[in-house]
């Protein structure tokens, strides 16, 4: 019997960059820019070159030189003789030499070329024509990053196969033999005993199938037979797994399956995309079942194929996606059709892997303008469905403007952060559970069934990783910490955190950095938390994918950080991210205490229905209650009743609604709402106010306050005017509610929708007509967070209330929650050093790494009286029904008149 024999050529290579021309050494694999900082960003030409013997393969009459993946064009030399050519960064080649053409010591050169903006340097690779994925993104990848393998071998071997494995127990084999020969194949089941034997086609009894709560793996002993010889023998793993989209829903061997999915960019602290070992691959997926993911979007890349190898083993779904062009032309669509094609050869007998997607958001296509790109896609589904028809195919994975044409799933991507904007989430929602017409072509060419199922395929907000657990094996700062700075107007450029922070003094917000990161992490689960609570609402929605697993450099909202350490939240995320949820259903997050509080509860179910158990709340220090649970099916959601109570008296806090979900004493589910809770208001105690502006009268009237003309009052108004401004100078102190209101003559107009304005008086729209500068208010400016980063969606916006003097009552925070949703302001202030932001700004918010300070309540000195001015939408309902509106109006009158 003759038996292939590998030797690894991976270690130590030497190595040249043409920006030096010097020798030096790298590691193999590892792209270039993970093993040099002086090539981190480098593209271009370089060289490697190794010297090896040949290991004596008796029978063997020829050696292959196999490379797993070299980025992105290469030539390859032996001994100074030119072995051939590769094109294409992320799918294995060979090139096979016969053994007598070795020598006793051999070089094996490999010279590769990584194109950049520079098209004519390489006129027929260019990169925007060329298969690179979040190469725009992160950085160059470049070189021999996965394994080469010297692989000695008989002529007539495998050169492929492709298994497919039915579940009624037939399995057809499609082998690909080098050179006439016989083939005889064994099936292995997942305790290594003899399955069923014989030729291309087999069947096995009792099959067990694979799922990811069992991953159960077979195996398919592969023997070519050459006369009465056995001259070749392989291994190769398989599982009995089908994946369907019917009526709407998703099926997993005949099952329903709701898919709780995170995007995974596979990316490494290291190695970029060279995973460091196969242990770091298994601990980070048994993190990702934890959390209690069953699906990853391996996001426009392919992986090393240990991480397929990982998926299989420990159960795993994954979506697949070809790495995307940036310009659409006949040769990029063909480089992709071809790599997709290889990666169905290379990765198609593996189980995990269920979906396959073409493009992402339309990167490289057009599908809004040009309907040859449209086509193509239709095409594409329909060429991909003949190669693969035992996956599900994705044309574009849409988002705002752009659509699908012809696909398996109807997903859509879109980010919104609560409680910034989540009427604006909720709407979404609702309109795309209502099989919203947006998410497919208008041009009439879509080939919509309408029984696609609905998936949320990136949804999501930053947190902040702590950066002392992403530091280098050295404990120095990671090199991608000085990256980022082209991203979100600068807001994802992470060096230099700390020293932002310090400066603006946000530890008299927060207590201390590292209390401003564990509150930022928070905050990235309170909002991935209502979001899945809200989709998992609507059972029309069968999936979702979160965005994402894990931090990638700069950008930062992962489920673990860059180096997969946990979220603050890692141990109650499962909570919301389960089999089983309980949906709560509340409208108001704030409530007065003594006042009756209710919410509908709702039941999402995903492989097993909920019948005969019970739904047990209780409010911490107060009532509980429970609910019947019946009838609830697979892959639903049901309202199970209403919970009702009244809130009991207490001090201003956050009070927590428990929720679980048992049957015959075992817990189904868990979960909890946190509500904040204000004591009834002292009317007695309430200063006078002033107000020449009748809707701020009547909700001062409203909320008990005595409205006068009395000269030493508070005076509050939405803007000013120059009388205003001597008042102050004279001693008066004003409020203005600066949020955006139309007025007649004062800082912000909306028929004119400025993006910004000076947020001082202007007496007349006539050119000239303005105040003296000299009692201006100085560089106060007032955006509209529409339109604009502080608009709050994909890079978040930490919107914080310094809990001090009047506002230290306020429950919760210092980031606003939920409760805040009515009220969290439309527009922000600009103007205010940084120092201002210890004392003069009461609530402000950061974006992303601590950039772009903004304030939302902040105070000025003018002259012998004061001006407090906030953005806070606090007219927006009637007085005393928001009880935030109500105790920040509190507390901004008292502030201003101490």
């Amino acid at each position: 019997m003759t038996q292939r024999l590998s030797v690894s050529l991976d270690g130590i290579w030497d190595f040249c960059h043409a920006s030096d021309g010097e020798w030096r050494s790298i590691s193999v694999p590892a792209p270039w820019q993970a093993e040099h900082a002086d090539l981190r960003h480098e593209s271009g030409r370089a060289r490697y070159r190794r010297r090896f013997v040949v290991p004596p393969a008796r029978d063997c009459e020829c050696v292959a030189i196999r490379f797993g993946a070299v980025s992105y064009y290469c030539e390859v030399f032996l001994n100074g003789v030119r072995l051939g050519e590769h094109e294409g960064g992320y799918l294995p080649f060979e090139f096979v030499v016969p053994r007598g053409d070795f020598a006793a010591e051999n070089v094996i050169e490999v010279e590769v070329v990584l194109p950049d903006g520079d098209a004519a340097a390489t006129p027929d690779f260019p990169f925007a024509e060329i298969p690179h994925g979040k190469q725009s993104w992160y950085g160059p990848l470049a070189g021999i990053w996965q394994s080469v393998v010297l692989e000695a071998r008989a002529a007539a071997h495998l050169r492929h196969v492709t298994i497919d494995a039915r579940l009624n127990g037939e399995v057809r084999i499609e082998a690909d033999v080098a050179e006439a020969a016989n083939v005889r194949v064994t099936l292995l089941d997942p305790a290594g005993r003899v399955a069923a034997e014989g030729g291309r086609v087999l069947r096995v009894r009792d099959v067990q199938l694979w799922s990811p709560d069992r991953p159960s793996l077979y195996v398919a002993v592969i023997e070519v037979e050459l006369g009465s010889r056995i001259v070749d023998v392989t291994r190769h793993s398989f599982g009995f797994r089908r994946f369907e989209a019917k009526d709407g829903k998703f099926f997993l061997n005949g099952q329903p399956f709701y898919m709780r999915g995170a995007l995974d960019q596979d990316y490494y602290p290291a190695g970029i995309c060279t995973p460091p070992s196969l242990a770091f691959l298994e601990d980070q997926l048994r993190k990702a079942k934890a959390l209690g993911l069953n699906l990853l979007r391996c996001h426009i890349k392919v992986p090393d194929p240990r991480y397929y190898e990982v998926a299989d083993r420990l159960g795993m779904l994954i979506w697949t996606e070809i790495p995307n062009v940036a310009t659409f032309t006949d040769a990029a669509a063909r480089r992709m059709r071809e790599t997709m094609a290889g990666i169905v050869a290379r990765d198609g007998n593996h189980p995990c892997i269920v979906a396959w997607t073409l493009i992402n958001e339309d990167w490289g296509t057009r599908v809004i303008e040009d309907a040859t790109h449209r086509q193509w896609l239709k095409d594409t589904y329909d060429w991909l469905k003949r190669l693969d028809p035992t996956r599900l195919v994705v044309d574009n994975s849409a988002c705002h403007s752009n659509f699908h044409v012809k696909s398996d799933i109807n997903d859509y991507h879109y980010y919104r952060s609560v409680p910034e904007r989540r009427d604006e989430w909720d709407k979404l929602t609702e309109e795309f559970a209502g099989a919203a017409k947006w998410t497919y072509s208008p041009h009439g060419d879509a080939a919509w069934r309408g029984d696609e199922p609905l998936v949320v395929s990136e949804f999501g907000v930053w947190g902040l990783p702590y950066p002392k657990q992403v530091v280098d094996v050295a404990g120095n700062e990671p090199w991608w910490m000085e990256t980022g700075a082209g991203w979100g107007d600068g807001a994802a450029y992470p060096h230099g955190i700390q020293s932002r922070f310090a400066a603006l003094r946000l530890a008299s917000v927060f207590g201390s950095f590292d209390k401003f990161i564990e509150a930022a992490q928070w905050y990235q689960f309170s909002n991935l938390k209502y979001e899945i609570e809200s989709l998992r609402a609507h059972d029309s929605i069968q999936g979702y994918v979160i965005t994402e697993f894990t931090d990638v450099h700069w950008e930062s909202n992962g489920l673990l950080d860059m180096n997969r350490n946990y979220r603050v939240f890692h141990e109650r995320f499962a909570e919301v991210n389960a089999e089983t949820v309980i949906v709560p259903q509340v409208k108001r997050y704030a409530a007065w205490c003594g006042d009756g509080f209710s919410f509908e509860v709702a039941i999402s179910t995903a492989t097993l229905g909920v019948d005969g158990a019970v739904l047990k709340w209780r409010v911490a220090d107060g009532p509980e209650g429970s609910l019947v649970v019946n009838g609830v099916a697979t892959c639903s959601t049901a309202s199970v009743g209403r919970v009702a109570f009244s809130v009991p008296q207490s001090v201003a806090k956050i009070s927590i609604v428990s929720l679980t979900l048992e049957r015959d004493g075992v817990e189904l589910a868990r979960n909890q709402i946190d509500i904040a809770v204000f004591p009834k208001r002292d009317v007695n105690k309430l200063p006078k106010l002033s107000t020449p502006d009748a809707g701020i009268a009547a909700f001062a009237w409203g909320l008990g306050y005595q409205v006068s003309d009395d000269a030493d009052a508070v005076t509050v108004v939405r803007s000013l005017d120059a009388a205003d401004i001597t008042r102050m100078q004279a001693g008066a102190c004003y409020l203005v509610l600066a949020d955006g209101t139309d007025v007649t003559n004062g800082n912000l107009r909306r028929d004119k929708a400025p993006r910004e304005q000076p947020f001082m008086p202007i007496v007349d729209d006539e050119p000239g007509n303005l105040p003296n500068p000299d009692t201006l208010l100085p560089n106060i400016v007032l955006h509209q967070r529409q339109g604009t980063l502080w608009r709050g969606d994909w890079i978040a916006n930490f919107s914080w209330i310094r809990r001090k003097g009047a506002f230290a009552n306020l429950p919760g925070g210092p980031l606003l929650d939920i409760a805040y949703d009515r009220v969290v302001p439309l527009h922000v202030m600009t103007g205010f050093r940084s120092w201002e932001f210890g004392g003069n700004v009461h609530a402000g918010l950061v974006l992303g790494w601590v950039h772009k300070p903004a304030a939302t309540i902040a105070e000025r000195r003018v002259g012998k009286g004061k001006v407090l001015v906030t953005t806070f939408r606090l007219l927006r309902d009637a007085p005393g029904d928001d009880p935030v509106a109500a105790e920040l109006f509190d507390a901004l009158v008292a502030t201003v008149g101490d």
